[in-house]
């Protein structure tokens, strides 16, 4: 079973940068695909930002040129930096391994106008 564990959000300001943490466990992290999600108040779950194996990345329309994600496959932990930062980005943030059921807990970001 893979787990999952994210961390680095809370309340911010608009135009103001947070940067999420996701570490997993229980796969061997550098070949898969990671992905992050979020869940904005009311509404479902959605994609955000995905990252190969190799380093390639993709990003929701809504998100591109603000946030980054990064992997570091030492420590098993993939990176949202979140830039530029709006009200409509707030949500719970999870991260997922592409293919994999299990999500994590998830972290809260709150963005204040």
């Amino acid at each position: 079973q893979v787990q999952l564990a994210e961390s680095g959000g809370g309340l911010v300001q608009a135009v103001g940068s947070l940067r999420l943490s996701c570490a997993a466990a229980g796969i061997i992290f550098s070949v898969n695909t990671m992905a992050c999600y979020r869940q904005p108040p009311g509404k479902q779950r959605e994609p955000v930002a995905f990252i190969s194996s190799s380093g390639n990345t993709n990003y929701a329309d809504s998100v591109k040129g603000r946030f980054t994600i990064s992997r570091d496959n030492a420590k098993n932990t993939v990176y949202l930096q979140m830039n530029s930062l709006k009200v409509e980005d707030t949500a719970v943030y999870y991260c997922k391994v592409l293919y994999r059921p299990d999500w994590g807990q998830g972290t809260q970001v709150t963005v204040s106008s």
